[in-house]
């Protein structure tokens, strides 16, 4: 399978990405899948290769590309909890930084390379994301409805930036919520909300899960869940991208 590291040029300079595809001649739709706040590393590449493998052209940027090339900070090879404060103390302020702007005009620049891959089929796109990248996720489906036909985002804030922004996405969703992260009665807050502004959805808690499930380097990992995941992603591309 062909992968590789590249640039994508954005208005603010080149971001490094991560791209991973089938190794067959024809063109393939298109993925752009945002990693999570550790950023592109072991896993995250492997993700994107079993994903590729399912017939996508997948392409991850480093969503933290103006301070650096990823791995932007110095990661352990496991995040352990040990590992995890001093880990976040140094990202929060990159994540705090990447201002909904900068994620719009980024994912401006993303959306286009994107699409006139050589590699890519015609047509609309899926957007993934996992923790903070599942919320670029959800705001690049919102800003570009006629370029995104699917977006999935897992441990995700996605409502953190109100109703109306999920209420602008007309792309077919999954959301894969963390125990931790979201009761019951704020699922259903959510549903509502998606619900009365027609967002063709699904939303669920993945039961005795924490944030940060799918992540096989982290102490979060749950592989009953990861697979739940791949399952709804999936079926979510299969329908959208695949099926039209």
């Amino acid at each position: 399978m062909p992968t590789t590291m590249l640039h994508v040029p954005t208005g603010d300079g080149r971001a490094d990405a991560f791209v991973a595809f089938p190794d067959r001649g024809e063109r393939h739709p298109g993925v752009l899948m945002y990693p999570d706040g550790f950023g592109i590393r072991p896993v995250v590449r492997e993700m994107a290769r079993e994903l590729a493998g399912h017939g996508y052209y997948v392409l991850v940027p480093n969503p933290f590309y103006r301070h650096g090339p990823a791995p932007v900070i110095e990661l352990p090879e496991y995040i352990g909890e040990e590992d995890r404060p001093a880990v976040l103390a140094r990202l929060m302020p990159l994540i705090e930084e990447h201002t909904a702007e900068r994620a719009l005009r980024d994912a401006d620049a993303y959306l286009g390379f994107l699409t006139t891959r050589p590699e890519v089929a015609a047509g609309p796109v899926a957007v993934t994301g996992y923790c903070i990248g599942g919320l670029l996720a959800t705001r690049t489906a919102a800003a570009h409805p006629g370029r995104v036909a699917a977006v999935a985002a897992f441990h995700a804030p996605v409502g953190a930036d109100g109703p109306g922004s999920l209420a602008a996405i007309t792309a077919r969703v999954h959301f894969g919520h963390a125990a931790s992260d979201l009761t019951p009665e704020s699922l259903g807050e959510l549903d509502r909300g998606l619900d009365a502004a027609g967002v063709d959805h699904t939303s669920e808690i993945y039961p005795g899960t924490v944030h940060g499930f799918t992540m096989s380097d982290t102490d979060a990992f749950d592989p009953a869940a990861l697979e739940r995941h791949w399952d709804r992603l999936l079926t979510l591309l299969d329908r959208t991208l695949t099926a039209g």
